[in-house]
């Protein structure tokens, strides 16, 4: 099956149900209710974890979107949690690894492709510092190795998402 975008995905309103007139339309509007849908981008978090040696974690992404290729830990925020929580949170349910300081690097826009409806997202990245870099244990159903490395064209050509790399390469530059 063929990914499409998300907003290809309203044949009807979802308010009223009226059939969509001009579907794939940003926004969705719906002329016999007025409801409106602007398919703004969701929000996630990447986290640079850099160790003493001022090395970077990578991570191997253990299902699509993505699988078989390198990522950083992170994830997308939950409701009612702040992004700097979900960092927090991430980076820990998918490595173990205490954040214990983080700085705010850069943002991308990204696309994510998942059951083949790719949906907006915007990526917030951070540098960060753990407790204890060695104690690395990864969460097997999201990720199958770690690698800690300062960063070459064969890592960045495999990373999974365009965002991730973009991140990195800003953290290289500013190194």
């Amino acid at each position: 099956m063929n990914s499409k975008s998300i907003e290809t995905a309203y044949l009807f309103c979802p308010r009223c149900g009226t059939e969509a007139v001009a579907v794939g339309s940003v926004p969705f509007r719906c002329g016999q209710c007025g409801f409106a849908n602007f398919f703004g981008p969701v929000a996630a978090v990447g986290g640079l974890v850099i160790n003493d040696a001022g090395e970077l974690l990578l991570v191997r992404r253990a299902r699509d979107p993505g699988k078989g290729k390198w990522g950083l830990p992170g994830g997308f925020v939950d409701r009612d949690e702040t992004i700097e929580q979900a960092l927090i949170r991430e980076v820990h349910e998918e490595t173990s690894l205490q954040v214990i300081e983080s700085q705010y690097l850069t943002s991308f826009p990204n696309l994510y492709d998942y059951a083949d409806l790719v949906s907006p997202v915007i990526d917030l990245f951070y540098l960060c510092r753990v407790g204890d870099p060695m104690q690395v244990r990864l969460a097997a159903d999201e990720l199958t190795s770690y690698l800690w490395v300062r960063p070459i064209d064969t890592h960045l050509s495999e990373m999974a998402f365009p965002s991730n790399r973009r991140a990195i390469e800003q953290w290289l530059r500013s190194q």
